[in-house]
């Protein structure tokens, strides 16, 4: 099986900075790139989870290629009952249910649009999500 790729592992790092209480499992996607974890987020209101995981790949392509898309649980839901909204829906993530978090980046640019601050994107916009 192919290693992950320095650049890679180094991104790897940087979201563990970004997330320096989560814990952040990693695996080799077998291609050069890793498939990613990251347990305990906090996220809540307007959400019922306090916390939640958020799981994506970052492809042997990075950082030439969008961080895209992320999953977390299946069960994620709003505390007003409402539904989810656009760019959520219902997915799988390595074999098991998830939600799938929408939100691709349409002018990528390497030299700035790291992984963790995709993440950080991505959290920042469920957050505040109508």
């Amino acid at each position: 099986m192919t290693q992950i790729q320095p650049q890679i592992e180094k991104a790897i790092a940087e979201i563990r900075c970004s997330f320096p209480d989560c814990r952040v499992e990693s695996e080799p996607d077998g291609s050069g790139g890793a498939y990613v974890t990251v347990h305990d987020v906090p996220l809540g209101p307007p959400y019922a989870q306090a916390k939640i995981w958020v799981g994506f790949q970052i492809t042997f392509q990075y950082p030439y290629a969008d961080v895209y898309p992320h999953f977390t649980c299946a069960e994620l839901a709003r505390t007003d009952g409402r539904s989810l909204g656009e760019g959520l829906g219902n997915a799988n993530w390595r074999s098991r249910p998830a939600t799938q978090l929408s939100r691709r980046s349409n002018k990528l640019n390497p030299a700035f649009d790291t992984a963790a601050l995709k993440l950080l994107k991505v959290m920042q916009w469920l957050r505040t999500h109508p």
